[in-house]
């Protein structure tokens, strides 16, 4: 055995591919995958200014377009998403392709005064 070779492999430090960092936050959303009537209504687990993270017990499938509702202190923000990570009968990875209005504003404020 090489230990020195697997001390190397083992040091190897995974590459960060999120643009935002992302806070433990739990608000409350609303999610409407595209074709369904029903809404899928949970909290986040995590937040960014790029997505979110929910956990569910039926997941959505990767790729899966959505649009869906974050309820920021008084403030409604309305976003167009996609499905970007599915951990089965866990929870589901989101990232925000846009943000209605002034969505992205109010969820950097938010963030910033949560994390203050």
């Amino acid at each position: 055995m090489n230990y020195a070779a697997d001390q190397q492999v083992s040091s190897v430090t995974p590459v960060e591919r999120r643009t935002y960092p992302r806070f433990t936050v739990q608000v409350q959303i609303e999610l409407h995958e595209d074709g369904k009537d029903l809404p899928i209504r949970t909290e986040t687990s995590d937040l960014s200014r790029g997505g979110c993270y929910v956990q569910l017990n039926l997941t959505l499938s990767l790729g899966t377009y959505i649009n869906g509702r974050l309820w920021l202190n008084d403030e409604l923000v309305v976003f167009r998403g996609r499905v970007v990570t599915c951990h089965p009968q866990f929870g589901n990875g989101i990232m925000f392709l846009h943000l209605d209005g002034n969505g992205d504003q109010v969820l950097a404020q938010y963030l910033q005064a949560v994390t203050a």
